[in-house]
């Protein structure tokens, strides 16, 4: 899966915005003009200050398969404490879900194919790499959360029901350097190369929607080029606790991220 997203590269497909006519409103020129960046990052900001119930999907596609590979995460996060528990599976593969827990820099995982029965993995947090476009390494959701932050060209496109209530749906993009932050060696450099061919940065839209009371409810990443890369995070539940303590010592095996899918 990995190969078949470097080699998809060969099939994107570009587009232009098209200018205005000499018809277009002035007054809906002038407001499409505006960066709504500041309100994306205060947003974002006030999110990260509280915990909340995570329920994250990750869509990916490789330009030459039918097949749309879906992982499902779920789980209950401190952002501001750097602690959370999360489920990872990868819907209709057969494969056993992983759990993660999050404490502080590091990052406990049980179900990993690294690691016997009855143990759990260890990685350090700051330190782990994603093999996959627009994929957080070991699930993190505040990597997306500071990609999302970094996003330009931000526009008001109106309110939108988000979790039963109105938010107000902010759209823009970001730019080659955080879209690739953090990925493996090889999976950068295909991206890397990609660019130099396009001469430009690859097309990737970030969206995120904001509550009533200035909270990010949610935020999403995407890609369409040939492949598709689809990353949508619904944060709810605000306040929820969360408990994520370290497992005993003992059944604890430090490891790299690896080659586990379900890590990235």
């Amino acid at each position: 899966m990995r190969r078949a997203f470097l080699l998809s590269a060969a099939l994107l497909l570009l587009c232009t915005a098209c200018s205005g006519g000499p018809d277009t409103d002035p007054g809906e020129s002038t407001e499409k003009a505006v960066d709504h960046g500041s309100a994306v990052r205060a947003a974002i900001e006030r999110t990260s200050a509280e915990s909340a119930r995570l329920d994250e999907k990750i869509e990916l596609r490789s330009a030459d398969s039918p097949t749309t590979y879906v992982f499902a995460i779920a789980g209950a996060f401190d952002l501001a404490g750097d602690r959370g528990r999360l489920t990872v599976e990868l819907e209709d593969s057969g494969m056993e879900p992983v759990e993660e827990v999050f404490v502080g820099d590091t990052v406990y995982v049980r179900g990993s194919r690294a690691v016997g029965e009855g143990q759990w993995a260890s990685a350090v947090r700051s330190e782990a790499l994603t093999r996959y476009f627009l994929r957080a390494p070991l699930n993190d959701p505040e990597h997306l959360l500071r990609q999302i932050k970094a996003m330009r060209q931000v526009s008001n496109e109106g309110e939108e029901q988000v979790n039963d209530a109105p938010a107000v749906h902010y759209r823009g993009t970001i730019d080659h350097a955080t879209a690739t932050l953090r990925m493996t060696t090889e999976t950068k450099q295909g991206l890397d190369d990609l660019r130099e061919k396009l001469g430009d940065d690859m097309p990737v839209y970030a969206d995120v929607w904001v509550d009533g009371t200035g909270r990010a409810v949610q935020a999403r990443l995407s890609y369409f080029g040939g492949m598709k890369a689809v990353t949508t995070l619904t944060l709810s539940d605000f306040g929820t606790p969360v408990k994520a303590e370290a497992p005993p010592a003992e059944q604890v095996v430090p490891v790299t991220a690896g080659e586990d899918v379900l890590l990235a």
